[in-house]
C-alpha cells in the first residue's frame, strides 16, 4: 500500500514515541510534537514526573520493543540495564508468603524509565522521515467537514497540516474537549479512585543485597494498603519505591520513609535501605485513580484523528502495565494501518478496548479488594479477588501456579487462564494440603514458559 504523506503525534512520552515508530512504516513523514525539551540520554525529563519512580518493563513489552527496535536488549545491557528471568531473578511476596522461584523463561529488563525512554526516543528519531519539534504546545485541531486535517500550535508556532493526528498526551489529553468543539460526543469516562501515593529514593547497590537477586516486590494486601519494591537499575543502583493506597502515603523525610519501610509485612526492604548509601533525594508522586475513556463506544468519530496510550486508559501504576500496554497499542496501530487508513479510528478503538481489558481488569479488580474504593463489585469480581488470594497461597510451593500468574501479570495471557481447570486444581491442592506441601510431601512441579 502506498504510504501516507504526513502524520503528527502529540506527546513524546513512551506512548507517543511508540506510536511514531508504528506510523513511520506507513507515512512518508512523521512529526512528534512535545512541550518539553529533550534531556541527554538517561536523564529525567521534566514532563514525566513519574519517571523518577520504579518502572517495570514486562515480558510482553520487551518482546514488542525488540520487534520495533532489533538489538534493543543488548544495546541497553551495554549501558547498564540487566536482562534476566522475571521469576528466578527476583523475590515476590504476596498475601503472607513468597512465590516459588525457578527458571521460567520469562525474560524482563531492569533499568530506569529515563534510560529506556531516552533510548527509544533516539531510535525513533533516527528513522527516515521522523522529526520532533520541541517546546511547542497544541492548542487545538484543524478540521473541516468532520475530518481532522492537522493541529493548531500555540501563539508562537503555526498550523501544521497532516493526514493523521494521534493524541498521545496521557491522562491530561484534551481530545474529549476537542471532539465536543467539533460537534462530536465526548467519550464515556470511568474513574476508580484509589488515592495512591508513593515515594522513591536511589541507593548504592551492594553485591550481598537480597542474596544477589535483582528485584524484591512486596505487594499490598487488603486491608493493609502498603507495599514496596526495590529494583536493580543501571549504575549499580537500587531504585526503591514505597507506596500506599487510600491516603496512607509514605513520608518524604528520611525517618518517616524508613519507618514506612519497617511497617511492611516483611523487613527485607527496610533491612536493605537502613544502612545503604542514598544516591538521591526522596521524591513523591500521587496517582488519584485508574481512568478509562471509552472511545470504542462512540458511534461517530472524525476521520484523521486517533487517541492512544494513557489518553485512552491509565492504570494503577503499582502493576507496572503502562509501558507494555502502550507498546501493544503501537503494534496494534501498525496492524490496523496494514489493512488501510479508512475508518482507522473505529477499527483501532474496537481492538484496543479488547487489548486494554486485561490490564484494566487486573488493576481495577485488585483495587476493589479495599472496601473504601468505590466501584461496581459484581459477584464475579468478589469471587476473583477471593480466588487470587488463594492462588497466592498455592504459588508459595507450585511453580505452575506462579508461571500462570506471571503470564497474566506480564500481559502474555488473559486473566481467565488463571481459572483453567489445571490451574484451579493446583490452587485447590495448594490450599487444602499446604501444610503437607510445606513439609515437602509433594514435590514441586517442573514447568517451562511454554507449558
Amino acid at each position: 500500500m502506498k504510504k501516507g504523506k504526513h502524520a503528527v503525534v502529540i506527546g513524546a512520552s513512551m506512548g507517543g514515541l511508540l506510536a511514531a515508530r508504528a506510523l513511520a512504516d506507513h507515512y512518508q513523514q512523521v512529526t512528534i510534537l512535545e512541550r518539553d525539551h529533550f534531556p541527554p540520554l538517561g536523564e529525567q525529563r521534566k514532563g514525566v514526573p513519574q519517571g523518577r519512580h520504579a518502572h517495570g518493563l514486562l515480558a510482553q513489552g520487551l518482546r514488542v520493543l525488540e520487534e520495533f527496535f532489533p538489538g534493543l536488549t543488548p544495546d541497553l545491557v551495554a549501558q547498564g540495564a540487566k536482562e534476566g528471568d522475571i521469576i528466578e531473578g527476583g523475590s515476590w511476596y504476596q498475601n503472607g508468603g513468597f512465590h516459588a522461584q525457578f527458571d521460567s523463561g520469562l525474560i524482563g529488563l531492569l533499568l530506569s524509565r529515563p534510560l529506556l525512554e531516552g533510548y527509544v526516543r533516539s531510535r525513533v528519531l533516527a528513522l527516515p522521515g521522523v522529526r520532533a519539534l520541541e517546546g511547542v504546545s497544541v492548542k487545538g485541531l484543524l478540521h473541516e467537514g468532520g475530518r481532522v486535517k492537522g493541529v493548531r500550535l500555540d501563539e508562537g508556532g503555526h498550523d501544521l497540516e497532516a493526514e493523521l493526528v494521534v493524541d498521545a498526551c496521557g491522562r491530561g489529553s484534551q481530545a474529549p474537549k476537542w471532539l465536543q468543539a467539533m460537534g462530536f460526543q465526548r467519550p464515556q469516562e470511568e474513574l476508580v479512585k484509589i488515592d495512591l501515593g508513593y515515594a522513591t529514593r536511589l541507593y548504592k547497590r551492594r553485591p550481598q543485597d537480597f542474596g544477589g537477586k535483582d528485584a524484591f516486590i512486596i505487594g499490598s494486601n487488603a486491608p493493609d494498603p502498603r507495599g514496596g519494591v526495590a529494583l536493580y537499575i543501571e549504575g549499580d543502583r537500587w531504585i526503591v519505591t514505597l507506596a500506599g493506597f487510600l491516603g496512607d502515603h509514605p513520608p518524604t523525610d528520611e525517618r518517616g520513609f524508613l519507618e514506612f519501610a519497617k511497617s511492611l509485612p516483611v523487613p527485607h526492604i527496610y533491612e536493605l535501605i537502613k544502612d545503604a548509601e542514598p544516591l538521591s533525594d526522596l521524591t513523591a508522586y500521587k496517582f488519584p485513580g485508574s481512568q478509562r475513556r471509552r472511545y470504542e463506544r462512540l458511534t461517530r468519530f472524525p476521520e484523521g484523528f486517533l487517541v492512544t496510550g494513557d489518553a485512552i486508559c491509565s492504570f494503577n501504576p503499582i502493576f507496572g502495565q503502562g509501558m507494555t500496554a502502550a507498546a501493544a497499542e503501537a503494534k496494534l496501530l501498525s496492524e490496523c494501518l496494514k489493512t488501510g487508513r479508512e475508518n482507522l479510528a473505529p477499527r483501532f478503538f474496537k481492538k484496543a478496548a479488547v487489548l486494554v481489558d486485561s490490564p484494566w481488569n487486573i488493576a481495577v479488580g485488585a483495587d476493589l479488594r479495599y472496601p473504601q474504593v468505590q466501584g461496581p463489585r459484581s459477584p464475579m469480581v468478589n469471587f476473583i479477588n477471593w480466588y487470587v488470594a488463594k492462588l497466592h497461597v498455592a504459588a508459595r510451593q507450585d511453580p505452575a501456579v506462579v508461571l500462570a500468574f506471571q503470564k497474566v501479570a506480564n500481559l502474555m495471557a488473559p486473566p481467565p487462564t488463571l481459572l483453567a481447570p489445571n490451574i484451579a486444581l493446583r490452587v485447590l491442592w495448594g490450599n487444602l494440603f499446604r501444610r503437607k506441601a510445606q513439609q515437602g510431601s509433594r514435590p514441586a512441579a517442573t514447568v517451562q514458559a511454554g507449558d
